[in-house]
């Protein structure tokens, strides 16, 4: 019993101590933002490129089974303040239902009334999914400057000349990033924690990785590329799930620096369902951790500082925080049923193991930083910190099996699909759409089972007033019975 008990000790402490040095780096990188938000006021004259001198660009519309939104995007990007001479739209559609056929028609009827050159895209196969179209479609493209945008984006009028007005005139830059919004933020507690993480992301993180050259990622769409930096970085590769990512830290060890501007924005659609919340969740966590594998040695290797390794390492494992969240998690009780049988210095050692429940404040000051940013103003940021953070929480330790197991298939290499997220452009739509997942995944189950688990584990630690695991346990519970019920609510 006692091998047992000291086993345990390991898998908790040691998981716990992973998201406490998680934690830390979430918290250094807030603490980097307050250093650093005041010199890097971008200037107005920094977007603007006499339209004479705009250059010639390409913009990437790649497409699978869109019918619902493929309209409202060909019709923003038709809307962009650009010269038509200068501006080459490709449709790379790799659709297997009337997705074409509503392309082919949004373009004859373009064609009557417009002079834009719109080239509608088709493969013999569709193989690598969308870096496998991308890359197909590379030699194709018309000039330097290359847009890419997923069917969901709603990019305004002025996106494209400021986009590429940066990046025209910061040569030194191989992609300008900008910052994602969202149409249906309001539509649900769902759409509204999607908002509240990637508003963090794009605020704080996207922010700081530019700011201080460290490594960052093109986030797959609303984003301007060079060419050349496309191609010397590798060019599309799709042995990954996140390709977007992928090319990002191949073109950064190729010597291009990459940007991201907050200043400039797309709107876009938030998953509107659990099940393609957790398809999305899964290509960003599996995918993460396979490029990981596959270039953070490579980065380890290059001539680049130890902190510009460090918080590589901190972006591409972050997925594996999810296998670590699981494990703390799961040996919450048997670390209380155990704790007599444990030799006295490790005791010691789990008692001291409670200061890593910091990491808990290090979150809280992440997402308080990012608010701030968004509400202008530090008090609403507070604010909505305090409203939304515990939800937040919640949510994701309910996606903790998940996405650790998504985790973990990315490193072990485990192939799987790319199931693409569903689009719906009007809030009720899911309920008839064609796209919608009517069958749950089988991890259904598990979760399942986890959600009782930590419903006994959650009283049995109440009854013995063990109020140093109950918190994480009860956050548990809710998170996997919420979980449970989205999941059964969203396809049935």
């Amino acid at each position: 019993m006692v091998a047992l008990s000291i086993l345990i000790f390991i898998l908790y402490v040691g998981s716990l101590s992973v998201l406490w040095l998680y934690s830390i780096g979430g918290f250094s990188l807030a603490l980097r933002f307050w250093f650093r938000r005041k010199k890097s006021k971008v200037s107005p004259a920094e977007f603007q490129v006499a339209p004479e001198m705009l250059p010639l660009l390409t913009v990437q519309l790649p497409i699978y089974n869109e019918k619902y939104v493929v309209e409202r995007l060909i019709d923003a990007i038709v809307a962009q303040d650009y010269p038509s001479d200068k501006l080459w739209i490709q449709m790379i559609d790799d659709s297997t239902d009337e997705t074409t056929e509503i392309i082919k028609e949004k373009i004859k009827q373009l064609s009557s009334v417009s002079t834009l050159n719109i080239e509608h895209i088709r493969r013999q196969k569709r193989s690598g999914y969308k870096a496998g179209a991308l890359a197909e479609a590379f030699p194709t493209i018309k000039g330097e400057y290359v847009a890419i945008f997923d069917a969901d984006f709603v990019p305004r009028p002025d996106f494209l000349r400021k986009a590429t007005g940066f990046l025209v005139n910061h040569p030194e830059f191989g992609l300008i990033q900008t910052r994602w919004e969202h149409l249906n933020e309001q539509d649900s507690i769902l759409t509204r924690l999607q908002a509240f993480h990637l508003d963090a992301h794009f605020a704080v993180e996207q922010f700081v990785r530019s700011e201080y050259e460290w490594f960052m990622n093109f986030n797959g769409t609303a984003g301007v590329w060079r060419k050349t930096a496309i191609s010397e970085g590798g060019g599309w590769q799709s042995d990954t799930l996140t390709e977007d990512l992928d090319l990002s830290y191949r073109s950064q060890l190729a010597g291009w620096k990459l940007h991201y501007v907050d200043s400039v924005s797309a709107p876009a659609e938030l998953p509107a369902l659990m099940s393609a919340v957790k398809s999305q969740q899964f290509r960003w966590m599996k995918g993460g951790a396979e490029v990981g594998k596959k270039l953070l040695r490579i980065v380890w290797k290059a001539p680049i500082s130890l902190t510009k390794k460090i918080y590589a390492t901190h972006h591409l494992l972050g997925s594996s925080v999810f296998i670590c969240s699981l494990i703390t998690g799961l040996m919450g009780l048997p670390t209380h049923l155990t704790l007599k049988y444990l030799p006295e210095p490790l005791l010691t050692g789990l008692y001291l193991s409670n200061y890593f429940f910091s990491s808990f404040f290090f979150f809280v000051f992440f997402y308080f930083t990012a608010n701030s940013v968004r509400e202008q103003d530090i008090m609403k940021g507070l604010v909505k910190t305090i409203v939304y953070i515990f939800p937040f929480l919640i949510f994701m330790m309910g996606m903790s099996l998940h996405n650790a197991n998504a985790a973990w298939e990315g490193l072990i290499s485990k192939k799987s699909a790319f199931i693409r997220t569903p689009k719906f452009s009007t809030p009720n739509l899911w309920k008839k759409n064609t796209y919608r997942e009517r069958k749950m995944s089988g991890i259904i189950y598990p979760e399942i089972l986890l959600a009782g688990y930590f419903s006994v584990s959650t009283i049995y630690l109440l009854i013995n007033q063990d109020f140093v695991l109950l918190p994480f346990q009860f956050m548990l519970m809710l998170g996997y019975i919420t979980i449970v019920l989205l999941t059964f609510k969203h396809t049935n």
